[in-house]
């Protein structure tokens, strides 16, 4: 006999005392350890709780008038105009003021004056200086200025709310510091 066939049986016996070794021996134990605890161990399954009832919902305002109608809008804006504005309204007729072409955005307070005792702003429009004084309109809303002071300028603007009323809303523009 050649060698490699000597070897080929050599290890077919030891895998067989291999495997002669693997008996039933614990296998006993295995399974009474498992009927065991099959037997002290209790399934609980929970109770279920009872499905909500359901109620159904009656819709009675489907006769009512619709919130968004466009038509309530319409009839509700009429009943405010009729009772009267509140009196404020921009003065259509008198001559516009340089700065009154300009968004209140693009305008730039850059500095005060004070001359015979009055307060002047200095306002940056484009690349042209102005001085303005209390009582001057600028910006496209009907922006009168009410107060200067050595930070800022106060105006009041003329605007329409959504109902078309004009009503007062106040601005400011505010001393722009120059970056060194």
């Amino acid at each position: 006999m050649n060698r490699s066939r000597i070897a080929q049986i050599g290890c077919f016996g030891l895998l067989t005392l291999l495997l002669a070794g693997c008996g039933d021996d614990g296998v006993p134990e295995v399974r009474q350890w498992m009927t065991e605890v099959r037997q002290q161990t209790r399934v609980v399954v929970p109770v279920l709780s009872a499905p909500k009832t359901f109620t159904p919902f009656a819709y009675a305002a489907h006769d009512a008038i619709d919130p968004y109608n466009s038509k309530k809008m319409t009839a509700a804006f009429a009943k405010l105009q009729v009772a009267g504005g509140n009196g404020i309204k921009p003065d259509l007729q008198r001559r516009r003021e340089p700065l009154e072409s300009y968004p209140l955005d693009t305008l730039h307070m850059v500095g005060t004056l004070e001359k015979n005792g009055l307060h002047y702003a200095i306002l940056q429009a484009d690349k042209m200086l102005l001085r303005v004084k209390a009582g001057n309109y600028i910006g496209q809303n009907f922006g009168m200025i009410t107060n200067i002071s050595e930070s800022a300028v106060e105006l009041k603007e003329i605007v329409q709310d959504a109902s078309g009323d004009w009503i007062e809303r106040p601005a400011k523009l505010e001393l722009q510091e120059t970056k060194k």
